[in-house]
């Protein structure tokens, strides 16, 4: 079984033989069932557990468990977590069950879906399996750690024919969704190239996040952490606090700035493009410039060319704040959708730019040839948690669905290939993988 793959099967006999210790959800499983596949009616609130409560999945307990305060929509009902103190207080705060096992979660047959904020790596593995007991998913960004598990959760979607929402709550916002209509339009002509940036600066270093001294495998009451249950289908390794609690500096858990970052890039400017496509070729480069802490690079870059004749540039740098417009380039106009840079920043407008020396009368009957503004309504943070529960219950295609999102991710996790092998890669639509070699149409 290559790296990264986890054959739906093996995870029914798993549950089978987990069922003797979890019981109802046992023998639901032992019986070819899912522990949970109830249909969610106009009245029936939500139930969902959080797994994974560290600074981000906190934050979206507390959100999902606002939104059900206001509108009845929905209730956190569990959370789960490998570090004991974080299932004490997010359980004592929202009220609910606290599990230091995921399979708590996902076996219980009374929760409709779950919200994944885990360490990357453990993203697919969790969303496969709680698919497969009838659970709808909100995975946090990036939506897994390989392309074999993109794939495989694209396809389980449709086998279970689960709702599967990827939470870069960007991809809400109303500038992107504008974008494609402008583009729909003909306002910008062919499509040339798209450009964008995502940058930060500080003095400790990007996800030096801080670390508990008391906390780890030997501790006991609120300081036990898990570490063998947080490592899961990672390499094995001894205990250590900086990868625990600053994951993202390690290539086992994370892609550093293309997983973490990039994807609230590359994700809208796939709603921009009217039709999620994925590169034919890619090529990264960057490197360790400022912080030495780490194996994943603080400056990193890379191009990806379509086939549809159009390119992707983007940058980005963990020692330098300075953003550069997020912007798509036509024939015929330029398209600004971000012009502070920062894509998950709100913008008042987008801008229309007419290539004023080329453009076609027929152009410039249809929209002129002097600078567009289009505005953009504000959209609330948690309107994109609103769409997963508007979509758990009327069964449609959230925002930020699975094939949207498995073009983002084969990009960037192409990326990182190509970044730690030095070397351009291709891929290869028709067997749906990477090469090395140029693909022949």
């Amino acid at each position: 079984m290559s790296e990264g793959t986890y054959p739906r099967r093996d995870f029914v006999k798993k549950a089978t033989q987990l069922g003797a210790a979890l019981g109802v959800a046992g023998r639901a499983m032992a019986a070819g069932k899912a522990a949970s596949n109830r249909v969610v009616g106009a009245n029936d609130r939500i139930q969902l557990g959080v797994i994974g409560v560290g600074g981000r999945g906190a934050y979206l307990a507390r959100e999902f468990a606002g939104i059900g305060e206001r509108t009845n929509d929905c209730q956190v009902v569990a959370v789960c977590d490998v570090w004991q103190r974080r299932v004490t207080e997010n359980k004592e705060r929202v009220k609910c069950d606290g599990y230091l096992d995921y399979r708590e979660i996902i076996n219980r047959p009374d929760i409709d879906g779950v919200v994944i904020a885990t360490p990357d790596h453990w993203h697919a593995k969790i969303a496969l399996e709680a698919m497969d007991r009838g659970k709808d998913v909100y995975v946090e960004k990036p939506m897994c750690h390989t392309i074999e598990e993109a794939k495989q959760l694209s396809q389980t979607v449709r086998e279970t024919r689960r709702v599967l929402q990827v939470g870069s709550q960007t991809t809400s916002s109303d500038q992107w969704h504008k974008a494609k209509k402008a583009i729909g339009e003909g306002m910008i002509g062919k499509m040339i190239m798209s450009q964008g940036t995502y940058h930060r600066n500080s003095v400790e270093g990007e996800w030096n996040w801080k670390i508990d001294p008391n906390a780890g495998p030997d501790a006991k009451g609120d300081d036990y952490i898990d570490w063998k249950g947080w490592l899961g289908p990672a390499p094995k390794r001894s205990w250590d606090p900086d990868r625990f609690f600053r994951f993202r500096k390690y290539w086992d858990y994370s892609g550093g700035i293309a997983t973490d970052l990039f994807f609230h890039v590359v994700a809208p400017l796939n709603i921009c493009w009217g039709e999620a496509q994925f590169p034919s070729r890619v090529t990264a480069s960057g490197g360790i410039y400022a912080f030495d802490d780490r194996e994943v690079p603080d400056t990193f870059h890379l191009i990806a060319e379509f086939d549809r004749g159009h390119s992707l540039v983007l940058s980005s740098s963990m020692a330098n704040s300075h953003h550069s417009p997020g912007l798509i380039r036509g024939r015929e106009a330029s398209l600004v959708m971000v012009e502070h840079g920062r894509f998950e920043g709100h913008a008042d407008y987008i801008s229309v730019i007419p290539e004023e020396r080329v453009i076609t009368a027929d152009y410039k009957a249809r929209f002129g040839s002097a600078p567009i503004q289009i505005p953009i309504e504000k959209t609330e943070r948690w309107v994109h948690m609103q769409n997963f529960l508007d979509c758990m219950r009327s069964r449609q295609k959230p925002t930020l669905d699975v094939d949207t999102a498995t073009r983002a991710q084969v990009l960037i996790t192409m990326a990182v290939q190509s970044y730690r092998e030095g070397r351009m890669l291709y891929w290869d639509a028709d067997k749906m993988r990477v090469s090395a070699k140029p693909v022949r149409s």
